[in-house]
């Protein structure tokens, strides 16, 4: 009963940091690279399609990226998708190939990402928080029901605690990771 209950718990943690990973992904950094563009959709037929769906997006150099489309005709439509997106990006036509530039980020610009990404983070650490709650919530009705004892609720809640540090932990190496990253000139 309760391994069941620490197990759920682990991996609705384990599932809020990889959210959190992928939120920061899509904060854009001084570097290139090719995630950036995931959520950009381009009208493909009449439908949004995301871009990596339509064409090969690639690295060029550290601050480039590279989209070929699959079909030559849709770089226009891929080119006015990238610069109509929130990215702040300018696109440019090189033949086939559509090249995305990434302009390098202000001081001021630097340190608004940073207070997104502090955002992100802390939304993350609540969930897990929301998370330790269900889950004690969860014990406490166990030992109502009369299923577990005392002594087993109150360690399970202790595990729980644990599981909650180390996850809260790792979701505060993450955004540093991203904040070291975001200051890198």
């Amino acid at each position: 009963m309760i391994s069941d209950v620490k197990k759920t718990a682990e991996q609705k943690m384990q599932k809020s940091i990889e959210a959190l990973k992928t939120d920061l992904g899509k904060v854009r950094t001084g570097r290139a690279h090719t995630g950036i563009l995931d959520h950009v959709m381009v009208d493909y037929y009449g439908s949004p399609t995301p871009v990596n769906q339509v064409a090969n997006v690639t690295l060029v150099d550290s601050r480039t990226l590279g989209v070929a489309p699959y079909e030559k005709k849709l770089a226009a439509a891929i080119e006015k998708a990238i610069r109509d997106s929130d990215l702040g990006l300018n696109p440019s036509s090189v033949g086939d190939i559509v090249r995305v530039p990434m302009p390098a980020l202000t001081e001021e610009r630097r340190k608004d990402l940073i207070k997104v990404v502090r955002g992100e983070a802390e939304n993350t650490r609540v969930a897990v928080r929301n998370i330790r709650r269900d889950a004690n919530n969860h014990l406490k009705d166990l030992l109502k029901d009369k299923t577990i004892s005392e002594d087993e609720e109150r360690r399970g809640q202790d595990d729980i605690q644990k599981l909650t540090d180390k996850y809260i932990a790792e979701v505060d190496k993450v955004l540093q990771a991203k904040e070291a990253d975001l200051m890198a000139i």
